[in-house]
């Protein structure tokens, strides 16, 4: 672990070398009602372009998404994404965080996240798949040969 606050676990070799990290988050509910809610984003360097985000309530259902790696990195600084998923900075200066929104159908979600150990955690990911070489390794003649198969 790196020193991230109570709430926050990193595990960068968990689960086959994809890096992983393990937050308490809020979803926000009303003004001033809150839902404390486990947040788990998970990187797969073989699928570099999404981070796997579950969210779970304790005793609860799990919901999972995917959300663009580039989406979150950019959200941390400025709204970023449209439609089903934006990430944006809070102007909060006591502690940095983050306003995550998932949309489906007629129903939406807002998530308050803290943004320095995501922000870190995002970085470890890049570290590992630098920007602008997410597709260098995919072997396009087997991936077209299986998109033909599936037809």
């Amino acid at each position: 672990m790196s020193g991230f606050p109570t709430g926050v676990q990193a595990d960068p070799t968990a689960r086959h070398g994809r890096p992983q990290l393990t937050l308490d988050v809020e979803r926000v509910l009303g003004v001033s009602v809150r839902q404390a809610i486990r947040a788990e984003f998970t990187f797969d360097p073989n699928t570099p372009l999404a981070v796997c985000a579950r969210f779970e309530i304790e005793g609860g259902p799990c919901v999972l998404w995917r959300i663009g790696r580039d989406l979150l990195r950019r959200g941390l600084h400025t709204r970023s994404g449209s439609g089903d998923v934006q990430l944006w900075p809070s102007p909060s200066e006591n502690r940095p965080t983050a306003w995550l929104q998932l949309a489906s159908g007629d129903m939406a979600a807002l998530f308050e996240l803290p943004a320095q150990p995501l922000a870190e955690w995002l970085e470890h990911t890049y570290d590992l798949v630098p920007a602008g070489r997410e597709l260098s390794e995919v072997d396009w003649d087997v991936t077209a040969a299986a998109l033909l198969d599936r037809r």
